[in-house]
C-alpha cells in the first residue's frame, strides 16, 4: 500500500491524477490518506511520532479532506483500494461520515477502507467542539453507528456520547456486510478497541523488531474477544522510517498483511521517480 501526505500546497489535483495512473501501473493495493481540519502553529499536544513531538507539516500547510480526496482518486483510478489514515471519526458527526463513507464506498465499486483513530491533538478536538474526554468511547460509539447504518434497513443508536434516533439511509455500501473497519494507535487501548470492534489494526512508526511484541498483545486480545487473525488484517507503516527490500523481508516474517509506504514527491513529475525507487520494496512484497 501506499501513505500519501496529502498536504498543501503540493497535493495537487494534477498530483493527484499522477499518482492514480501510476499506482494502478504499479499494481499496488491501497492508496491510504490521513486527516487533520485543521492546524496549529502553537499547540501544547504531543504527536507521538516525531522525537520533538510536533507533526512535520510546516506552518501555511494543510491536508486535503480524506473522503474528498479518496472520492477524487476513486473517479482516476479502478482497482486500487482506497482508505483512511486514519480518520479521526469521534471528531466528526457520525451519521454524516456513515453516509460518506457509504456514498464513497458505492461510487468506487466498493474499495473502500475505513481506519479510525481517537487523535492526538487536544486543540483539534476543541476547535470543532468535540469534548476531548471519553474520545475512545466516542469513537467506539461512531463506529456502532456507522455499522447500523450500513447493514440495518432501520438505524438507531442510543449511547452515552451519541444518540441517534429511528432513521433509514441509503445506498447501502456495496461491500459486505460491510467497508471493513480499520483500528489505528499504538497504545494497548487501541490494540484492544481494535481486536474487540475492528477488521484490521492499523500501526505507525512501527520498525521490523517493534512488531512481534505488539503482534503478541494483539493476538491475547482477538484471543479474549473470541477472535483470530484469520480474516483480520496487520497494516504497518513504516512512516518515517526509511524502507529498504531486506526490511520488506524482515515485516513478512512477522506476520503482518500489508506495508503502507509513505510516497516523498512534492511535484507531479516527482511521482514516479519516487515510486521507481521503491519498486525494489514493492516487488520484495509481492513475493512475500
Amino acid at each position: 500500500g501506499l501513505f500519501l501526505p496529502t498536504a498543501s500546497p503540493f497535493a495537487t489535483p494534477e498530483w493527484l491524477h499522477e499518482v492514480a495512473s501510476e499506482v494502478e501501473s504499479r499494481d499496488l493495493n491501497t492508496v491510504w490518506v490521513p486527516e487533520h481540519v485543521v492546524q496549529f502553529d502553537e499547540y501544547g499536544s504531543r504527536y507521538p511520532y516525531s522525537s520533538d513531538g510536533k507533526i512535520p507539516i510546516p506552518s501555511g500547510s494543510g491536508m486535503l479532506e480524506p473522503f474528498t480526496t479518496l472520492a477524487f482518486l476513486a473517479a482516476a483510478t479502478s482497482t486500487v483500494r482506497l482508505g483512511t489514515s486514519i480518520c479521526l471519526l469521534a471528531q466528526r458527526n457520525p451519521v454524516y461520515a456513515a453516509k460518506e463513507v457509504s456514498t464513497l464506498d458505492w461510487l468506487s465499486g466498493g474499495r473502500v477502507d475505513l481506519g479510525v483513530g481517537i487523535g492526538w491533538l487536544r486543540e483539534e478536538y476543541e476547535a470543532v467542539g468535540v469534548p476531548w474526554a471519553r474520545r475512545g468511547q466516542r469513537t467506539e460509539e461512531c463506529v456502532s453507528v456507522l455499522l447500523s447504518f450500513w447493514c440495518d434497513e432501520v438505524s438507531s443508536f442510543e449511547g452515552e456520547t451519541v444518540k441517534v434516533p429511528a432513521c433509514t439511509m441509503n445506498p447501502k455500501p456495496l461491500q459486505q456486510p460491510h467497508p471493513p473497519v480499520h483500528i489505528g494507535g499504538e497504545s494497548d487501548a487501541a490494540i484492544n478497541r481494535a481486536a474487540r470492534i475492528g477488521q484490521g489494526w492499523h500501526t505507525f512508526g512501527r520498525l521490523p523488531a517493534d512488531v512481534p511484541p505488539a503482534l503478541t498483545v494483539l493476538d491475547a486480545e482477538l484471543e479474549k474477544a473470541g477472535r483470530s487473525r484469520a480474516g483480520f488484517q496487520v497494516t504497518v507503516s513504516p512512516y518515517l522510517n526509511p524502507l529498504t527490500p531486506d526490511m520488506v523481508d524482515q515485516y513478512a516474517e512477522t506476520g503482518i498483511d500489508q506495508l503502507s509506504v509513505m510516497l516523498v514527491a512534492f511535484t507531479p513529475s516527482d511521482v514516479a521517480p519516487q515510486l521507481d525507487l521503491l519498486e525494489p520494496c514493492f516487488e520484495r512484497a509481492r513475493r512475500s
